[in-house]
């Protein structure tokens, strides 16, 4: 069940005058986590930062992202993948990796479309699609595919879209940044039934801005990228923690449309996470203004896993909030 018929016009004050507000993770599920691991290493140059085992839940979390000169530390002195945005948290329940019949759901692929795709932004996309290919990464769409020149979409070991785009001399105008900052996990896409419920849901209920709106009138889509505040000397092409809602036109007028949510099977796509140093008020907030308006699953720290707690937005995607410093 999902909320989409809910109002969500009411601003909660703890997340638009909270600074420390982050988008911090996208959450996949993978079927190998060593296969996985490796190619977004070896391909990409991200950093597995840590990981956590649930031997009673029997699943594992592996927190990946670019190199991060500033990473702080948790209580346990080790990184603290909580604090920071652009990380990719890939989930991984033990015993897939030996299943000759287990595959993920990316997200793509008809009836159980909903989450699209994770983005990658970088100087030079030419280069790097090259370098890519020189690794023999494959691709749903190469740069010379279809009419939109300046992307690709790179495939993972499970079938999930990278999306990589250029952030310099590119097509929207935008002057920042000026030089190669290297390479940053710009932003994830989801699928979106009606924008006018779910951008008052993000904008409203976790204080998110938007940044861009990209229509697209001949394919009869608009994509809407929103996050939190533009690091100083950025644009929102090169920022990190940016989320992408895509709206298919006439969806909204649909009383018996849906998208997968991941969640459901078949799985894959699992979660994005917010986190902030007191995410017990923000969610204290959600629940008094809006009551059973919003579906928790489960509510701050009431589940088996403590200090975290997850809602669901108007599609039935779920976000985890947690606090900065997690030690899990």
């Amino acid at each position: 069940m999902t909320s989409s018929n809910k109002d969500f016009s009411i601003k909660i004050e703890a997340a638009h005058n909270d600074p420390s507000l982050t988008f911090n993770h996208t959450c996949l599920r993978v079927k190998d986590p060593v296969r996985s691991v490796e190619f977004y290493e070896k391909n990409f140059g991200m950093k597995l930062h840590a990981k956590k085992d649930f031997p009673d839940m029997k699943f594992s979390l592996y927190f990946l992202s670019f190199p991060k000169d500033n990473m702080k530390t948790n209580c346990h002195n080790e990184p603290d993948v909580f604090s920071s945005e652009g990380i990719l948290e890939l989930t991984h329940n033990w015993g897939s990796e030996s299943d000759p019949e287990f595959k993920i759901n990316n997200g793509n692929v008809e009836p159980h479309r909903g989450f699209g795709h994770i983005c990658f932004a970088v100087a030079d996309v030419e280069k790097e699609c090259n370098d890519l290919e020189a690794k023999g990464v494959a691709f749903q769409k190469k740069l010379s595919d279809g009419r939109q020149k300046d992307i690709a979409f790179a495939l993972d070991p499970d079938g999930y879209w990278i999306e990589l785009i250029g952030y310099l001399n590119n097509k929207h105008g935008n002057t920042l940044p000026t030089k190669d900052v290297g390479m940053r996990f710009n932003h994830t896409m989801i699928r979106i039934k009606d924008p006018s419920k779910t951008l008052d849901f993000y904008q409203n209920v976790l204080g998110m801005k938007i940044h861009k709106i990209s229509e697209h009138a001949n394919a009869k889509f608009t994509n809407y990228f929103l996050g939190y505040d533009i690091p100083e000397g950025e644009s929102w092409l090169s920022m990190e923690g940016i989320l992408e809602l895509c709206h298919n036109w006439g969806t909204e007028n649909d009383p018996d449309f849906s998208y997968h949510n991941g969640n459901q099977a078949p799985q894959g796509y699992g979660h994005i996470c917010v986190s902030c140093t007191d995410p017990s008020k923000l969610c204290s907030e959600i629940e008094e203004k809006y009551g059973d308006k919003i579906t928790w699953a489960p509510k701050f720290n009431q589940g088996k896993m403590k200090n975290l707690a997850f809602l669901k937005d108007p599609d039935g995607y779920s976000i985890e909030v947690v606090p900065h410093g997690l030690c899990v």
